[in-house]
């Protein structure tokens, strides 16, 4: 399901991206996400908008006569899901080198390097994926295993949170990195009993072998763009949140856009670095109308499983606090900069103080302003007393189910069970009555639709475990994981009043799967298989 070929995605794009008129979509349950009128019998698209939803007799009297008529045959239809917050280029780039997702232990790692090593025998490695949580040694990676897996070799392999990596003897060497290194502001270097660096570096000190991996080329983030937005259509997904996009990445994707060969709506959120240009102007998109850029993204502290989350208490399983990665004043002037032209701000927090300072600040920024939606990426450790402060202010909790039902393995050993009702707690945001939208951030997550939506109402492990520490309670309603993930993302870029649901007059994206995930047991919906995506009216997959 993972390893889907993309010569045949990008076919079936082509394919489908060169039909015209008018769609009717019938023949099984259309979930339109509308309160008022839930489900529908028959969907009609006229150039590229919802014409009509309702009876099907209706639906047919209102289609041109070479209408394409598309019968589900029981599949059902629902709003396009929407990807509130991945990374695409690391989606494609996943896909292009070493990708370690599926590693079980430290020993099948050094197998799958030696095993790339072998294959590609000249030239740096670069892979990323690995989370050694469930592994059977309990501990990171280190130099050693990478030195005895690809001997001489730099190797650089990144966590799969992107908030840590492991570099092999020669990556260090030709960095530099030594016993006497000091790990930059927000960074860790990780050392071994003889005080020297054992190859793990946490945050910020990942820049330190940053310059040993060459960068990708423009043409092979073409590919990986493209590699990652046919992977995505396959899957069902609509659109996403473009989450710290470099602006040569944003040149790429308009010139896609620009050519057909990339069909998703996008919703970018720039990298300080390449932040200049909505910096100066705002909110702007591309003549095709897919490619958006709101604002920029920002880090306020690290990741919960490498102990950079910044929490307002010591982690229960290690000493210390945890990072900030963004120095107060350098954070203010961007947020301040970026309400200047109304654009927005997205925020990473994970820790019960990185959430905190992060609505400090939003809160000294937008003096009282509720309307910017600006967004706190994860929200996934929140005190009780922050928690009512998301929908006060009118801040977005952009959360991501998955997260819970990998982290909650781990979690109780990090956070103590006093607070470990504070973690992943979607259904307290949504009864406080802040606007919840769900993502994958992938590539630190699969980015699958069926698996956000599965853990939002489910809150089980993929093969089915949970425990009390898991706080079933925070699962929502199948309506409510809907909204989260087609409406909601809508809303938390200013979108709403033209997607995210099935209504008259709105954009047409639609997510089409075999099963009914809102009626069908929890197992079955990573059963599911994704039918159709239609997006801006147009066919982007189509299962054969």
């Amino acid at each position: 399901m993972r390893h889907i070929a993309i010569a045949t995605l990008l076919a079936a794009t082509s394919l489908s991206s060169a039909q015209a008129g008018d769609i009717l979509i019938h023949g099984g349950p259309i979930h339109t996400g509308v309160d008022a009128a839930p489900e529908a019998q028959a969907l009609l698209i006229r150039d590229r908008t919802i014409l009509f939803v309702g009876d099907l007799a209706a639906a047919k009297a209102k289609a041109a006569k070479d209408a394409r008529d598309i019968d589900l045959k029981g599949a059902t239809a629902f709003p396009g899901f929407v990807d509130a917050h991945a990374h695409l280029t690391g989606v494609g780039l996943r896909e292009l080198t070493l990708n370690l997702d599926t590693t079980a232990s430290v020993a099948e790692l050094v197998a799958a390097v030696k095993a790339y090593a072998a294959a590609h025998p000249e030239g740096p490695i670069y892979g990323r994926g690995w989370i050694e949580t469930h592994w059977p040694e309990k501990r990171f990676p280190n130099k050693a295993d990478l030195d005895a897996a690809a001997p001489g070799r730099i190797v650089v392999l990144g966590r799969s949170d992107g908030h840590a990596s492991v570099a092999s003897s020669a990556a260090l060497a030709k960095a530099g990195v030594t016993r006497d290194t000091v790990a930059p502001a927000g960074g860790q270097i990780l050392k071994g009993a003889d005080g020297a660096p054992d190859g793990m570096l946490i945050d910020h000190a990942q820049a330190l072998v940053r310059d040993v991996i060459p960068p990708p080329s423009a043409a092979t983030k073409r590919l990986a763009l493209e590699k990652a937005g046919a992977l995505y259509a396959s899957r069902g997904w609509t659109g996403l949140g473009n989450m710290s996009v470099d602006a040569g990445d944003l040149k790429l994707l308009t010139a896609l856009a620009a050519e057909k060969t990339f069909s998703l709506r996008v919703d970018n959120y720039m990298d300080p670095s390449g932040a200049a240009e909505v910096l100066a102007k705002g909110p702007f998109e591309d003549a095709t109308g897919l490619i958006r850029t709101r604002g920029i993204k920002l880090y306020m502290d690290g990741a919960l499983g490498s102990r950079g989350a910044a929490l307002l208490e010591p982690y229960s399983d290690a000493e210390g606090l945890g990072l900030q990665l963004t120095e107060r004043d350098k954070g203010l002037a961007l947020m301040k900069a970026a309400r200047a032209v109304k654009a927005q701000v997205a925020m990473h927090a994970i820790g019960d103080r990185g959430n905190r300072m992060t609505l400090d600040w939003f809160e000294e920024t937008l003096a009282g302003d509720t309307a910017a939606r600006w967004r706190i990426e994860h929200s996934q450790i929140v005190s009780d007393a922050d928690l009512p402060r998301f929908s006060k202010m009118g801040v977005i909790a952009s959360m991501q189910p998955s997260h819970a039902i990998g982290d909650l393995y781990f979690a109780p050993a990090r956070l103590g069970q006093a607070r470990l009702h504070e973690g992943y707690r979607w259904k307290d945001m949504l009864d406080s009555g802040a606007v919840v939208a769900a993502g994958s951030d992938a590539p630190v997550e699969v980015g699958d639709p069926r698996i956000e939506f599965y853990a939002a109402v489910y809150r089980h492990s993929l093969d089915g475990f949970a425990n009390a520490d898991w706080h079933l309670e925070e699962a929502v309603s199948r309506a409510q994981a809907l909204k989260m993930l087609t409406w909601a993302p809508a809303y938390a870029a200013f979108a709403e009043g033209e997607r995210g649901t099935l209504e008259a007059g709105k954009k047409a994206d639609v997510t089409v799967f075999s099963k009914d995930l809102m009626t069908v047991a929890p197992a079955e919906i990573l059963k599911a298989e994704t039918v159709l995506t239609v997006v801006d009216g147009v066919v982007v997959f189509e299962r054969r």
